[in-house]
């Protein structure tokens, strides 16, 4: 089988060929350059490539399976399989853009962020950065400085955001594993609009060190991936614990708990609810007819609903605000005109906010979040839409929610916002058939250290042929 089939297989697949000897770290990473080259003009995922950093990656992993050390190199489990990151990330050498233009100014980063050093570790080869909305403040990913980034299956509309770039790349089959940052939904919008999977972790599961804050306490980090397998085998190569240098200080630095063994073990015994009220009727018909399938083959009958949502999505629209207003404001002052329109007046509202509004909203958000740990002590997983609805076309400013005509940007993620607010897991499986051409996600919920869950509900979904992503036809 030549590189260029196997770059659009899973990361399991790859690694396994490389490890088999049918073909070479080097091939297939100059596959995968092969492929952002041959798509990314019109999918404009990527704002960098590294070509010769990951080109040389891969030559040191096939000058390692050739040596004496071959057999330690073959355990890694995703050896030469090329990823790339959302550009809030560092990458040495390379200034970390965070989607804006005032940081084209900034200093090259010295050292990878701690997530990308952890990916190489388990054999991985970075091969760029991944376009996203201005300082990840969007759900779009329609952005002014460098362009929109295009949905691989309708090239007509958004990619969803802020991670759009990790999710388009992963659809397009440029790589199969990406590197996004979730902080009210912006990897499983993505991976919804995109119909890839989508892990957001639990708030604090994984160290941020290295990558570029929104909102220090509600950002998540995270992966993109074309299956299940793959998503469980990053995001367990991605955990434990700082033990060197800079620490995240929203870190749990918690000891590594592998998800990965619990894939195949079923859905015996899970208490499965479905997630009603503000997730339906903030939901279009093919939102609800993929969560209605999903709980369909689950064989999940409970509708339940999520207590003081209203008011914890609220919270999160103030902290948001506030936090990355107060981040940005000496550009602001000084640098106004350098902002991304949309996103600039938001943190110019944000400025602004009265100090007793915010810490009011967190104190919403702790009773929030005590509210919804009384459910989740009924139920190990929920079920909603990840979506209100499938892509949008790239310029289109409103739609229909509730009887009600909203702006897109802020409000792709009505449906993620309420779950990002109090850190729980979540995995976004892809469901096709729902909307005639497009997929559309549904959020796949448990409690806080849970990722095992959800992770095993996905895996029975795809199994079953209710989730899955395939490669667009570029």
């Amino acid at each position: 089988m030549k590189a260029a089939e196997i770059v659009l297989k899973d990361a399991t697949s790859m690694a396994e060929a490389v490890r088999s000897g049918v073909v070479g770290a080097g091939a297939l990473v100059q596959a995968s350059l092969d492929r952002i080259a041959a798509t990314d003009v019109r999918v404009n995922a990527f704002t960098d490539v590294v070509r010769e950093r990951a080109l040389r990656r891969a030559s040191q992993i096939d000058e390692s399976l050739a040596s004496e050390r071959g057999a330690r190199t073959r355990e890694l489990p995703l050896l030469g399989v090329p990823f790339a990151v959302k550009n809030l990330f560092d990458i040495a050498g390379l200034p970390t853009l965070a989607g804006s233009k005032i940081e084209r100014e900034a200093t090259p980063a010295r050292s990878d962020a701690a997530l990308v050093r952890r990916l190489e570790s388990a054999g991985a080869v970075l091969v760029g950065a991944l376009n996203m909305d201005e300082y990840a403040y969007g759900f779009t990913t329609e952005n002014s400085h460098v362009g929109a980034a295009h949905n691989p299956h309708d090239l007509s509309r958004i990619a969803g955001g802020s991670s759009g770039g990790s999710g388009a790349a992963v659809a397009a089959g440029q790589v199969p594993i990406t590197l996004g940052s979730d902080t009210n939904g912006s990897i499983r919008v993505p991976a919804s609009l995109c119909g890839v999977f989508g892990l957001k972790p639990t708030f604090g599961r994984l160290p941020r060190t290295g990558s570029y804050p929104f909102v220090s306490s509600l950002d998540h980090l995270g992966p993109f991936a074309r299956s299940v397998r793959d998503l469980a085998t990053a995001y367990d190569a991605m955990q434990g614990p700082e033990t060197m240098g800079p620490r995240d200080p929203g870190c749990a630095q918690r000891n590594i708990e592998l998800a990965s063994p619990a894939l195949g073990h079923g859905l015996h015994g899970l208490r499965i609810g479905v997630l009603g009220g503000w997730f339906r009727e903030r939901a279009q018909p093919e939102a609800i007819t993929a969560v209605d399938s999903v709980a369909q083959a689950l064989g999940a009958n409970h509708t339940v609903e999520l207590p003081m949502v209203e008011a914890g999505r609220a919270a999160a629209f103030l902290i948001t605000n506030s936090e990355g207003a107060a981040l940005h404001l000496p550009d602001l002052r000084t640098r106004a005109q350098d902002f991304e329109p949309l996103s600039r007046d938001r943190f110019l509202a944000g400025a602004l906010l009265p100090a007793a509004w915010v810490a009011r909203a967190q104190r919403v958000r702790r009773l929030y979040a005590e509210q919804v740990a009384r459910l989740l002590d009924r139920f190990d997983i929920l079920l909603a839409p990840a979506t209100p609805c499938a892509a949008t076309p790239i310029g289109a400013e409103w739609f229909e929610l509730g009887g009600q005509r909203l702006p897109v940007r802020p409000n792709m993620g009505v449906l993620t916002q309420p779950i990002s607010c109090i850190g729980l897991p979540v995995c976004a499986v892809p469901v096709w058939g729902a909307h005639p051409s497009l997929p559309i996600g549904v959020q796949v919920i448990a409690a806080p250290w849970r990722e095992d869950l959800v992770l095993r509900v996905a895996a029975a979904l795809e199994s079953a042929g209710i989730a899955h992503a395939p490669v667009a036809p570029l």
